[in-house]
């Protein structure tokens, strides 16, 4: 089991093309870990405003009745991929883990399966 630190040193080490990673409570919109970002990236801003998106598709999903859980969102920028994975049981209703990779830089398919893993190991 991985702590939230050690959760999202492993995101930033093992996911090529990472940029910044972020443990977030979108009920609140305040990130409660975070690493990576910079001038150009305010990974405070990013996450209380992704919470937002977040929020959105649980709504829609209520207003059409779907019974299903979101696995990850994903927003595609011209240089960046922003991943979303919303985080399952062991009491972390509402929390997500946001990741922002380089898209000339990552693999998509093997960033959201890593990012998986990350959150099956994290220990809240």
């Amino acid at each position: 089991m991985l702590t939230v630190e050690t959760s999202l040193k492993e995101a930033m080490t093992s996911i090529e093309g990472s940029v910044a990673v972020a443990l977030v409570d979108y009920t609140s919109g305040m990130a409660l870990g975070s690493l990576g970002g910079g001038k150009d990236l305010d990974l405070t801003v990013a996450a209380a405003a992704n919470t937002d998106v977040i929020r959105a598709k649980v709504r829609t999903m209520e207003m059409l009745g779907l019974k299903d859980d979101i696995e990850d969102v994903l927003i595609t920028l011209g240089t960046q991929y922003h991943l979303m994975r919303l985080i399952r049981g062991r009491g972390s209703n509402g929390l997500f883990l946001y990741l922002v990779l380089d898209k000339g830089r990552a693999n998509l398919a093997m960033a959201r399966h890593q990012l998986r893993r990350i959150e099956a190991e994290l220990e809240l």
